[in-house]
């Protein structure tokens, strides 16, 4: 079965092996997804002009389908 957005999904194995979560992107050209609050990334984002100020901003990063499985196929 595909996974689609919405699915409940557990990380089978990575840095969160046995986590769950919901999935919030996928990706079938790469083959990733993007799971709701997993493998964050820090993003560093410069000013457009001189009065505006850079920022730190925290987004989640793609996960490849082969280390994730469904959980839960109701929605």
């Amino acid at each position: 079965m595909k996974i689609k957005k919405g699915h409940q999904v557990k990380i089978i194995s990575g840095k969160y092996k046995g986590s769950k979560g919901k999935v919030l992107s996928v990706c079938q050209k790469t083959n990733k997804v993007t799971i709701e609050n997993f493998n964050i990334k820090t993003k560093h984002v410069k000013p457009k002009r001189d009065e505006e100020k850079g920022y730190i901003k925290k987004i989640e990063g793609p996960i490849h389908q082969s280390n994730i499985k469904i959980d839960n196929l109701t929605n």
